[in-house]
């Protein structure tokens, strides 16, 4: 009993983001910038926009980057920020590569 309170107290005592660090986006839908707004967005990136969807709550683009690499890149909705930033596995067996957050 005394150790399954400790367990409870310690899980009580976590930071909220803690327990949800992930790279979902929870924004309410007032808030999001439009998808011309995404678009916009990319095309100051340099990239060509292939597809614009929602995933996780947030906005994902599958496009090639300036160089011509295949790029999956999340988007907080209502800032716009990365999220997360994939090089996608290509045709040539090339691994997928994730680059550091800043």
């Amino acid at each position: 009993m005394r150790k399954t309170l400790t367990i409870l107290v310690f899980l009580a005592t976590l930071p909220a983001g803690a327990a949800l660090a992930d790279d979902d986006c929870f924004v309410p839908m007032a808030d999001w910038q439009p998808r011309e707004a995404v678009t916009r967005f990319a095309t100051a990136q340099g990239w060509d926009v292939r597809r614009i969807r929602i995933d996780d709550g947030c906005y994902e683009i599958d496009g090639r980057d300036a160089q011509g690499r295949a790029i999956e890149v999340k988007l907080h909705p209502g800032t716009l920020q990365i999220v997360e930033f994939e090089f996608e596995n290509d045709d040539h067996g090339n691994e997928r590569k994730r680059p550091e957050n800043d």
